[in-house]
């Protein structure tokens, strides 16, 4: 969706401005002059006529620039975002086993995704800069200077109209969103590859061999069982040297070292 809003609000465009020339001789003016222009703004292509104030003569001149690299740098970035867009969100909800077979779908995904960002910046940033000149070389005020009768002071050039440029201005914000929308999917595709699952396999192994270590160590809890060596309240059962049971009271040290 916001790349079809980008390429729309550019590629679609067309504008308009008028001017008048008002000459000393009122039947030599032309109070509306219209310029119209359109996506990809090459300018100078654009010609219109406009009075002299020398009779009945008038000359063709025509806009200053040519800004179609830009324009449809920024328009193709955005038509492909689209499509592969509407093909990844296909592969996703039907192919979704091919697409993790291998790991190969979300590396390609990843690869593509990056790209795509750094795209989008680079042709916002371009088409920005672009749009820039063409607001100048569309400006009526720097038109009317392009106009021999104009020069004169005896005649009268004014503007009447000006194009309206908030579809262009906001396909530059919708090129600058496309790219942070893009940028922070990198994250989540990131995700998908399985890289960052791998890093994060070590820290349970680790727990792993701990608790494998703390278990060789003697501590079971099978030890504290009824062949521990409690067989009366009052005394302590050992098996001596021998194999003869000894036992000991809890008499004293004196009782203990006599049986001993």
């Amino acid at each position: 969706l916001f790349a079809i809003f980008a390429f729309a609000t550019c590629g679609g465009y067309s504008g308009e401005l008028r001017l008048s020339v008002d000459c000393a001789n009122k039947s030599e003016s032309d109070l509306s002059i219209d310029i119209a222009f359109a996506y990809p703004f090459r300018l100078h292509q654009v010609n219109f006529e406009v009075p002299t104030c020398e009779g009945k003569r008038r000359e063709t001149l025509s806009l200053i620039g040519d800004f179609s690299s830009s324009a449809e740098f920024f328009v193709t970035i955005a038509v492909f975002a689209f499509l592969y867009s509407l093909a990844a969100t296909v592969v996703y909800i039907f192919f979704q086993n091919k697409y993790r077979e291998n790991n190969r779908g979300p590396l390609i995904d990843f690869i593509v995704t990056v790209v795509f960002s750094f795209l989008w910046l680079v042709s916002s940033s371009a088409w920005a800069k672009g749009l820039s000149d063409v607001k100048i070389a569309t400006d009526p005020d720097e038109v009317l200077l392009l106009m021999s009768a104009c020069k004169q002071q005896s005649n009268k050039c004014l503007p009447v109209r000006s194009p309206v440029m908030s579809s262009l201005n906001t396909s530059v914000v919708f090129g600058y969103l496309n790219f942070i929308l893009w940028a922070g999917n990198i994250w989540f595709v990131f995700k998908e590859t399985g890289w960052h699952s791998s890093g994060q396999r070590h820290p349970p192994d680790t727990m792993e061999k701990q608790s494998s270590s703390y278990n060789q160590g003697g501590y079971n809890q099978d030890s504290y069982g009824p062949a521990g060596g409690y067989n009366q309240p009052g005394s302590y059962g050992q098996v001596g040297e021998y194999g003869q049971s000894q036992s000991y009271s809890q008499s004293g040290p004196t009782s203990f070292a006599n049986q001993i």
